[in-house]
């Protein structure tokens, strides 16, 4: 590439190959990224309805937990990302096969697409609540905003990153002041939720915590692999889990034992209500906010989806930025969105095993080597991922005081450890008799 063309806003995006060290980015602009995705108003909804349904204690234990699981998993998969430059389809293509990885690889860009979709089409529900606009010249409006933004590229949601999490901190500790001069604040700590009578165990609150980012912290590389070397990629990754992670989820939880949530058992310490009901301008910044803040998820998971589609289809991400972003800004004014977060358990059961298999192939088994050749699907990978899902399942439907997620996770990676090893010993059983034969 030359100097000219790296001087053009719309820099080259390494859909196809490694991202050279020539490339790479600061370690500033890399943590931007990932720092701002979790600063999101959803996250403070799922940390108060678990809130509400464990209480205060629990609910810290439960966002802590998964928040340390997260950094493990997500740690790993980006000090492989940083230690070679590739993105998630690539990584899978590594393990899964040049063929099987479009498997992996697809599954999860859907999952990302379907995510922007619940986003945007929660943008156009949140403003018409809050200030009476029409929703689905709303939700137009936020696919149009959305996919402008993803179609720059990663230095855009490295900017949206720097704007997102800022103005989260401000925002939420401003609704938490205003809720401190009508509802006491003395008694968030021995709030106790549902107790006995909640349906949610820690086990589970647990998996909904690693759920959140079980799609874009398994596809984490493609963010990643901007870091100048393995270690960079893992200290951008400690700025989401669980800084910013823990921050924007504690948001929820003081809300909802704060007894100042409008509808806790659904929308948890969803704090937008408070900022829009003062009036002023407060509400006008209220109104940037939403955009900004489900603007940040939206752009990186249509960027997850975008550059997983363009490595499978053979087309730029730009490219596949515009068809997918138009394409869930269809299924957010259809109303598809709303049914999305019923699968949100459901990622707790399927997508782990996968960063797990990927994690144990190339640090343990092949250590994400070039030489090694690559079949075009790798059986060992796909049957580890399988079973790991069944026991996942069995966990979700007859354990559900256990969490699915990290069985799913200890279940792939233990099982593909094993099949790697057979495989190998197999191998050197028939090298060694053909050895001896001669």
């Amino acid at each position: 590439m030359t100097k000219t063309t790296d001087q053009h806003l719309l820099d080259e995006e390494f859909e196809h190959l490694p991202v050279p060290l020539s490339h790479r980015h600061s370690l500033s602009s890399v943590a931007a990224v990932w720092f701002g995705f979790p600063m999101i108003i959803t996250n403070a909804v799922f940390g108060g309805v678990i809130a509400y349904n464990l209480g205060f204690s629990q609910a810290l234990l439960a966002i802590m937990i998964g928040n340390a699981i997260l950094l493990a998993y997500v740690g790993a998969l980006s000090y492989i990302a940083g230690s070679t430059g590739r993105n998630f389809a690539l990584q899978a293509e590594r393990t899964f096969g040049k063929k099987g990885y479009a498997i992996t690889s697809g599954f999860l860009a859907s999952v990302v697409v379907g995510w922007y979709a619940f986003q945007t089409g929660l943008t156009g529900t949140t403003v018409h609540a809050s200030y009476g606009w029409n929703e689905t010249v709303t939700i137009i409006a936020a696919t149009v905003l959305y996919t402008g933004v993803t179609f720059i590229g990663i230095r855009a949601l490295s900017i949206v990153g720097m704007i997102a999490a800022p103005m989260y901190v401000i925002l939420g500790i401003v609704a938490l002041v205003l809720i401190g001069s009508e509802h006491s604040l003395s008694g968030v700590f021995h709030y106790n939720g549902l107790g006995a009578g909640s349906a949610m165990s820690l086990g589970s609150a647990i998996t909904l915590v690693v759920a959140t980012f079980a799609d874009s912290g398994t596809m984490t590389a493609d963010f990643t692999r901007w870091s100048k070397d393995g270690k960079s990629a893992v200290w951008a990754i400690l700025t989401a889990f669980p800084v910013a992670n823990v921050t924007a989820q504690l948001f929820g939880i003081l809300i909802v034992c704060a007894g100042a949530a409008v509808a806790p058992a659904s929308s948890g310490g969803d704090f937008m209500p408070v900022l829009t009901g003062h009036g002023g301008v407060l509400s006008v910044i209220a109104l940037v906010f939403v955009f900004v803040n489900l603007g940040s998820v939206c752009t990186h998971c249509l960027y997850n989806g975008a550059v997983g589609w363009g490595r499978i289809s053979r087309k730029k991400m730009r490219t596949m930025t515009v068809v997918l972003g138009l394409l869930g800004g269809i299924l957010a004014v259809a109303g598809v969105w709303s049914l999305f977060l019923d699968w949100l358990n459901l990622l707790g059961i399927f997508v782990p095993p996968i960063g797990a298999i990927i994690i144990v192939d190339q640090i343990l088994v092949r250590h994400y080597s070039d030489t090694q050749a690559v079949p075009d699907f790798r059986g060992s990978a796909f049957l580890a991922w399988f079973v790991a899902a069944v026991i996942a399942s069995l966990v979700h439907y007859l354990a559900p005081s256990f969490s699915e997620a990290v069985a799913g996770m200890l279940a792939g990676g233990v099982l593909y450890f094993a099949l790697s090893q057979c495989a190998n010993h197999i191998v050197r059983r028939r090298e060694s008799r053909e050895m001896s034969a001669t």
